[in-house]
C-alpha cells in the first residue's frame, strides 16, 4: 500500500491568508514611500507573519503508511509504529494513544460546536468499528468532514486492515516506543525570524 496523507482544509485556508498578508504588507511597504531604514525595520515582521502560514498550517501534516502514522507537528514529528498504537481518540484532536504516553496531531482538530452540529447523517456512517463507541455512540471529533474525523478514519481503516490480515505482532505492543524528532531546522528558522523583529524594534526604540 503507497502512503497517505492529511492536511486540514482549514490549515491551507489559513496558511493561505497568512501569505496574503505578508505580500499585501510587502506591497504597502514598498510603495509608501516610507524611507529604506523604515523599510528595513518591517521586512523581518512580515517575513515572520509568511513564514508562520507555513510553519503553523502549511507545514503540519498527518501520514499514514504500511509501517505507522507520522504526525508532523510544528515543534516535532512523531512516528508511531503499528505495533505500538493501541487506541486512536478524537476528543481534542487526532491523538494516538500507546502504552507509556498520547500524541496529539497538530493538523487535526476536532471541530468546534457550530461545525459539529453540521454534521450530516453520512458523517456517521461507514467508519471503522473503533470509531464508535457504547451502543454506537460517536464523538464530534470522528465525523469524517472534520479535521480529525478525516484524519482518524485514514488511521483506523489502515490500521484494521492490517489487523486483519495478521501483519502487527501485538505480544510486541508493550515494548514498542513511539519516536520523537524536533524539528530543529524549522525552529531555527522561527527564532532567527523572531530574533530580527525583536532586535530592530529594540534599535528603533
Amino acid at each position: 500500500m503507497t502512503s497517505e496523507r492529511f492536511r486540514p482544509r482549514t490549515g491551507t485556508v489559513l496558511a493561505i491568508v497568512l501569505y496574503v498578508l505578508a505580500g499585501a504588507g510587502l506591497l504597502v511597504v514598498l510603495f509608501s514611500g516610507l524611507r529604506l531604514q523604515d523599510i528595513l525595520l518591517t521586512l523581518p515582521l512580515l517575513a515572520f507573519v509568511g513564514y508562520c502560514g507555513y510553519w503553523l498550517f502549511g507545514f503540519p501534516e498527518v501520514i499514514v503508511d504500511e509501517d505507522g502514522v507520522t504526525l508532523v507537528n510544528p515543534t516535532v514529528t512523531v512516528r508511531v509504529p503499528w505495533v505500538a498504537l493501541i487506541a486512536v481518540d478524537t476528543k481534542f484532536a487526532l491523538t494516538l494513544i500507546t502504552v507509556k504516553r498520547k500524541y496529539t496531531a497538530w493538523a487535526a482538530p476536532a471541530p468546534g460546536v457550530i461545525s459539529a452540529n453540521r454534521g450530516k447523517r453520512e458523517d456517521t456512517m461507514g467508519l471503522p468499528a473503533s470509531s464508535y463507541g457504547a451502543f454506537g455512540s460517536l464523538r464530534p471529533g470522528d465525523l469524517k468532514r472534520s479535521d480529525s474525523g478525516a484524519a482518524a478514519f485514514m488511521v483506523r481503516t489502515r490500521w484494521a486492515k492490517l489487523v486483519d490480515a495478521g501483519k502487527i505482532d501485538v505480544e510486541q505492543t508493550a515494548h514498542s516506543r513511539a519516536s520523537v524528532r524536533v524539528n530543529w531546522l524549522q525552529l531555527g528558522i522561527a527564532l532567527v525570524l523572531i530574533a530580527a523583529v525583536v532586535a530592530l524594534i529594540a534599535g528603533a526604540l
